[in-house]
């Protein structure tokens, strides 16, 4: 008998949920509008980092149509996969104006001074979060795209989000999605709409249905005859 191999299981120990607020205290600790924008295309706009951020060229910013296109390298083996299209959302367009403002002229990428190896990028951003005062959280880009992505799924389709972020439902949901304290709070302000007020014996209130006015007029006054309209025919069964 062929061995079946046990359904792999989620470490939900190491998802985190990096806050606005915690994400603002770290980018104010940036040494410059390159790492401040790195962080920001992580968390607000949900990209891989380093792979889809250091891809990234001015070319791919529809400034017009609000609009970035991000090149995917690690998607691109699939069809359609090797770029998605995501907004220019509110969050990302001041750091990207910076910096499109302190580029050099010519220069192609839109992240060109750090252009650096994983595992440097991983010490400086923990350098930024000791400056900030802030804890490193085990997966720290990663757990910032995730971030963004449950963001997104309060206000939007999953088929619009996960468009935008680059991976599919199943995905999301085992290995993004998380369940945050704005959560709780919005369970507590806004009850669950209640159904139809039902009788003691469990049955729904009936509501009054005035074609059937006659029948029960005749019910509750058995004296009053009642004749039926011309031209209806008695209900035979079958």
């Amino acid at each position: 008998m062929q061995d079946v191999k046990a359904p792999s299981q989620v470490n939900t120990s190491r998802m985190f949920y990096v806050s606005r607020e915690l994400t603002e205290q770290v980018i104010a600790a940036c040494p410059d509008a390159e790492w401040r924008l790195i962080i920001a295309l992580a968390r607000y706009g949900g990209l891989r980092t380093p792979s889809e951020t250091f891809a990234l060229t001015w070319s791919d910013v529809d400034w017009e149509r609000n609009r970035i296109r991000v090149p995917s390298p690690k998607t691109a083996c699939h069809p359609g996969g090797e770029s998605r299209m995501i907004p220019l959302f509110p969050e990302l367009r001041p750091h990207l104006e910076t910096v499109f403002d302190e580029a050099e002229p010519g220069t192609v990428h839109i992240i060109a001074k750090h252009q650096i190896a994983s595992a440097n990028l991983r010490t400086t951003f923990r350098k930024i979060c000791n400056r900030a005062g802030v804890q490193l959280w085990e997966r720290c880009f990663q757990n910032m795209r995730a971030s963004r992505e449950t963001e997104l799924s309060q206000d939007y389709p999953m088929h619009v989000v996960c468009s935008w972020i680059g991976n599919s439902t199943p995905v999301a949901l085992k290995h993004y999605l998380t369940v945050i304290d704005a959560d709780y709070e919005k369970a507590v302000h806004n009850p669950v709409q209640q159904p139809q007020e039902t009788g003691r014996n469990g049955r729904q209130a009936e509501t009054r249905n005035p074609g059937f006015s006659g029948v029960c007029d005749t019910l509750q006054y058995p004296a009053r005859e009642v004749i039926p309209p011309t031209g209806v025919e008695p209900v035979l069964s079958d």
